[in-house]
């Protein structure tokens, strides 16, 4: 696995993550690609088109990031970074301290790419 550092030195990587892409919208577009109309975003038409994407899961304690790298076939850990205490408090309030799988905020996505 990846470390984050590893990530943010790797532009091509960097440059791949879809910052837009939730974990709703991974689903629908990956698993449920042809039932759904993808809302003129990007479409699904093989095990070849592919996501990058960064989740925070609640389930683990202290949550933790993970990088996705998402197609039809499979969603695969790629990095995992335990979430910062500075950011934790602020994130479990916007998700009334439920476990589960969110989207990360834009304060995360800061931290992520800047390391702020």
């Amino acid at each position: 696995m990846l470390t984050l550092e590893q990530i943010r030195r790797d532009p091509d990587l960097m440059n791949a993550v879809d910052w837009d892409m939730t974990p709703e919208e991974a689903v629908t577009r990956y698993l449920e690609w042809g039932n759904n109309w993808s809302h003129g975003k990007h479409l699904v038409r093989s095990k070849n088109d592919v996501s990058h994407y960064f989740v925070v899961n609640t389930w683990d304690d202290p949550p933790r990031i993970y990088l996705i790298r998402r197609n039809s076939e499979e969603a695969v850990e790629i990095a995992a970074t335990e979430l910062p205490a500075r950011l934790r408090k602020g994130f479990l309030k916007t998700v009334a301290r439920r476990k589960g799988v969110y989207a990360i905020t834009p304060e995360i996505r800061e931290w992520l790419e800047n390391g702020n």
